[in-house]
């Protein structure tokens, strides 16, 4: 089987930046190429500069001495031609195009240059990502379009057909503890398009789970192939733009893709087996679910900690979402009968924690939930108890015994607790920061509520199901 050709795109030896300067975007590149630590050789191009960032730059492509791979495109549309030339003498082997102005445009000289474009690269043998695009972040390789990104890699690969929310994703993401193998803008896809990247995250050893936001499918019978390929291996989660009228037509103007059908799209993801999601809030809280936890084959959850009222509503959501709130199991009733624990027969699923007289039992029956053969997953209210002295982060850790909980897959609610009049001096802003973070690094991921936490557990369950059906047929 021959190798990807995006394995070597994604790994050059040497990046040269096109339009560079001290302020300008191609700046910006060279930037983030020197924060992120990429150690290949980076080449400053400009006519008008000796140098850039403190290194020797050069008025163009071919004047360059050493072998070029890679090219970064921070030039104007009308200059591309001229570059593409120099490119196809020095031998390069991808050209990310951020310039934009393209067939996105919907004017003809546009659509025009930008075939010609292709119709050079293709003859040099330069592969094209974009145009119009951020292009590639790949933080284990130190490649980013943005100075301020992570170069923490991770197991999730990206793929967005729009820069901003590539950023978005890619920022959101890292407030969760989530960090990216690598990670794919790629605008107008004159070249390279949706269908390439897939296939290549769904080979790619590093990546465990996709995130992909797509406008359109310039091929939707080699998408949904290469997507039910990929979904046999691992999830894909699926942000479709431009899903009404307006959105429809946004699209066109955006990345120069047509967009179809809402109700056939939805059926086509069905069949394929991929996570769909509505907006990029849902996306990180189910691709959350997906990197931290481990599969559930079944819904059945066991929800701890909640209030009185708080438990009702919780079994609600829960049931709307999906999931099977299941009553609690004899056997730990039994158990915690034994133990003395005064409200044994009281106790429920959802477990009610406001009724054990000081927190009597709490851990126990967490722990019991979590441990038993009839529940699948569990989500747990992170909710202090005042009898237990001052709130610190060790008392929430000697509260919420994860370590203990932690052989199905589990949830935590943390309801955000921002501070102002409640906290004027942000101490219980930080101490639920630093817990939450705690958290992150036992893997288990942080919601805000009831909701979404059990859309994205739902979610989770649902995918890994059908994926277990598809493995029998």
């Amino acid at each position: 089987m021959s190798p990807n050709p995006l394995e070597e795109i994604l790994h050059p030896q040497s990046i040269a930046v096109a339009g560079a300067s001290e302020t300008g975007d191609g700046g910006r590149f060279i930037l983030a190429l020197l924060k992120l630590g990429f150690k290949g050789k980076i080449y400053p191009v400009h006519p008008k500069y000796q140098e850039v960032r403190g290194i020797k730059c050069y008025p163009s492509v071919r004047d360059i001495p050493g072998n070029v791979d890679f090219v970064i495109s921070s030039i104007p549309a009308t200059q591309v031609l001229n570059l593409l030339d120099d490119c196809a003498m020095k031998g390069v082997k991808c050209i990310h195009f951020f310039t934009a102005r393209f067939a996105e445009t919907g004017r003809q000289d546009a659509i025009e240059l930008e075939k010609e474009m292709l119709k050079r690269a293709k003859a040099a043998g330069i592969r094209i990502i974009g145009p119009n695009c951020m292009g590639v972040y790949h933080p284990g390789w130190g490649i980013s379009w943005d100075p301020g990104m992570s170069n923490t890699p991770g197991p999730m690969g990206l793929i967005s057909q729009s820069g901003a929310l590539a950023y978005e994703l890619i920022e959101t993401a890292g407030t969760r503890g989530m960090h990216y193998s690598k990670g794919i803008s790629y605008g107008n896809a004159v070249d390279f398009n949706e269908c390439d990247y897939l296939e290549y995250f769904a080979q790619d050893d590093e990546t465990k789970l996709v995130v992909l936001y797509i406008e359109g499918v310039r091929d939707g019978k080699r998408f949904l192939d290469i997507l039910r390929k990929t979904t046999a291996k691992k999830p894909v989660i699926i942000l479709k733009g431009g899903r009404g009228k307006s959105g429809t037509r946004a699209t066109a103007s955006h990345t120069a893709s047509l967009a179809g059908s809402t109700e056939v799209w939805k059926t086509a993801m069905k069949q394929a087996g991929a996570v769909t999601v509505s907006d990029i809030e849902e996306m990180i809280d189910v691709a959350a679910a997906f990197y931290f936890l481990p599969p559930a084959y079944g819904n059945h959850v066991g929800v701890a900690g909640g209030g009185g009222g708080g438990s009702v509503l919780a079994a609600d959501l829960c049931e709307e979402a999906g999931l099977d709130v299941i009553p609690l199991p004899a056997e730990i009733r039994e158990e915690l009968k034994k133990q003395g624990n005064p409200v044994w027969d009281w106790i429920s699923n959802p477990a009610d924690f406001s009724i054990l007289p000081g927190g009597v039992g709490a851990e126990a029956l967490s722990k019991m939930m979590a441990a038993h053969a009839a529940i699948d997953l569990n989500i747990v209210f992170i909710v202090p108890r005042g009898s237990r002295g001052p709130l610190t982060v060790d008392s929430l850790i000697t509260q919420f015994p994860f370590d203990d909980m932690k052989s199905k897959p589990l949830f935590a609610i943390l309801y955000d607790r921002s501070s102002g009049e409640k906290d004027p001096t942000g101490r219980i802003t930080g101490i639920f920061t630093e817990f939450k973070n705690r958290l992150v690094e036992k893997s288990i991921p942080v919601y805000p509520n009831i909701t979404r936490a059990a859309n994205a557990a739902a979610k989770m369950v649902k995918f890994y199901k059908q994926q277990k059906t598809r493995e029998k047929q």
